[in-house]
């Protein structure tokens, strides 16, 4: 097996993950999570009182 095989495999395994990868970030099934974080930055919600109720809900 010479270092053009080699790379051959290297490559088509990249491209399969990178496939995987996308298919994965663009599922429906994923939409709905990927716009709640996608808001996290622009929430006015103090940081603290966030993280106690999510605590509560933890206990629950």
């Amino acid at each position: 097996m010479g270092i053009g095989e080699l790379q051959t495999i290297a490559t088509v395994s990249a491209f399969i993950a990178f496939i995987g990868v996308a298919w994965w970030a663009y599922s429906p099934k994923n939409k709905k999570r990927f716009e709640e974080d996608a808001q996290l930055a622009l929430d006015d919600e103090d940081i603290e009182s966030s993280s106690e109720e999510r605590r509560n809900k933890d206990k629950q």
